[in-house]
């Protein structure tokens, strides 16, 4: 599985790629932009344009960066992937245009722009990665538009299930899916007990045991890592090409589960790669090691060095 960075901040993506762990780059406009107004504070006076340059500069020619159109009619959309696709991809031949799934919103828009624009663009051979993927569905027309990636966001989804479900959470908070389908496991079968002389057909419309047994999933979809497999799995049995990235990651422990749903890519920020590394164990492990290295003297083997 390959590991890509979400981020528009030149120093963090220069210290991730020193890791040797990283192999691509996601961007937004949003983070574009308040990455290069931290570079304005720290008085290093720079323009978009540059600083794009320099995000593509510094991937490399091995590592896709994802840049994103800001316009929700496939023609604009088109324009401007093209326009940010022959400015910046001659630096180092490797950027990819990040569409929406689907630009429509109550005040304007179709549904379909977004398949309009990957699709024109698949044929001139401009590469897409098409994000704000909440359902398996959304990915499967995707791919079938010509898509090179699709970024189901797994984190927003488990937001919006915690949401629906009145469960408080900070935004980088593990969400224990698992849990909660066995909660409600438990109150169906207590639900059922109840209403045991029932009708079957009664029980089939009750609505109060159809939320138990849906558990408060979104149309069949428990989790973030539970929309990405289902990708996954529907990708594999088609055999289709397009690319899966794990994205709106938002922890270490949801990092490895998406990983195990063998995905392609996992797309997380600074802050999660960290995590990571890190284990109290660990920790403790090297603290012990070099106390007991230097009690033995064998901190002295390197005092030439």
């Amino acid at each position: 599985m390959k590991i890509f960075i979400d981020t528009a901040k030149i120093g963090e993506i220069k210290e991730a790629i020193s890791w040797g762990i990283i192999d691509g780059i996601t961007t937004n406009p949003s983070l574009i932009r308040e990455a290069a107004e931290e570079e304005k504070k720290n008085g290093k006076e720079t323009d978009l344009y540059s600083y794009i340059e320099e995000i593509c500069r510094t991937a490399g020619k091995e590592r896709p960066v994802s840049l994103e159109v800001i316009s929700q009619e496939a023609d604009m959309m088109v324009k401007e992937a093209k326009f940010l696709y022959h400015k910046f991809n001659p630096i180092a031949n490797n950027v990819v245009i990040k569409i929406p799934i689907n630009t429509r919103t109550e005040e304007k828009g179709a549904d379909y722009e977004g398949l309009v624009a990957i699709n024109k663009l698949e044929k001139e051979g401009i590469p897409t990665n098409v994000t704000l993927v909440m359902t398996p569905e959304q990915a499967l027309l995707a791919a079938k538009a010509g898509a090179t990636y699709v970024s189901p966001f797994a984190g927003r989804i488990d937001d919006d299930i915690r949401k629906n479900l009145g469960i408080k959470f900070n935004k980088n908070d593990y969400f224990d899916f698992e849990l909660i389908q066995e909660i409600f496991k438990t109150r169906l079968k207590e639900q059922l007990k109840k209403q045991a002389e029932e009708k079957i057909s009664d029980l089939y419309h009750d609505s109060k045991i159809r939320f138990l047994r849906d558990g408060g999933n979104d149309d069949g979809i428990t989790s973030g890592v539970d929309c990405v497999s289902k990708i996954v799995n529907i990708f594999r049995k088609h055999g289709m090409k397009t690319k899966i990235i794990a994205a709106s990651v938002r922890n270490a422990r949801q990092m490895r589960e998406l990983a195990q749903t063998g995905c392609d890519i996992c797309t997380a920020p600074m802050s999660v790669i960290r995590e990571m590394l890190r284990h109290h164990k660990t920790e403790e492990g090297v603290k012990r090691f070099y106390s007991d290295a230097v009690h033995a003297g064998y901190d002295e083997l390197f005092k030439s060095l």
